[in-house]
């Protein structure tokens, strides 16, 4: 059974870090691009960086390059998403997909991403 499970969420004030983590089992992790995204209250789902389990190439979405930090662990099969300088517009449930874009990167297209995790909430008071 595929699994995704995030954890690493929580309360942080304006300013302030969070490290989530992803933990995955049931498929071969080196296969796959594992990608983070996050969905905000009445918003739409979008993306925020990806890596490529296989060789750790990385892709940020523009507006998060500078403050988040995408790194895995082989060994356990897990995948770390490191968020500085959080906002309180970065209030979100966040989630970790793993899948296998066309080009093996890929730039955090919903679409290509085939297992998906529960989420973890990211509440960021001002």
């Amino acid at each position: 059974e595929v699994q995704l499970v995030e954890s690493g969420g929580g309360l942080v004030q304006a300013g302030g870090s969070l490290r989530l983590s992803c933990a995955t089992s049931g498929f071969t992790f080196h296969e796959y691009t594992i990608g983070w995204f996050r969905q905000a209250p009445g918003k739409e789902r979008e993306g925020v960086a990806c890596i490529n389990a296989n060789d750790g190439n990385t892709y940020y979405k523009t507006a998060w390059k500078g403050r988040v930090t995408i790194s895995r662990d082989n060994a356990r099969n897990r995948v770390f998403l490191q968020m500085n300088n959080l906002r309180p517009e970065d209030t979100a449930v966040y989630y970790c997909a793993a899948g296998k874009p066309d080009d093996g990167l890929g730039y955090l297209r919903e679409y290509e991403y085939h297992y998906w995790g529960q989420g973890t909430q990211v509440t960021v008071s001002s």
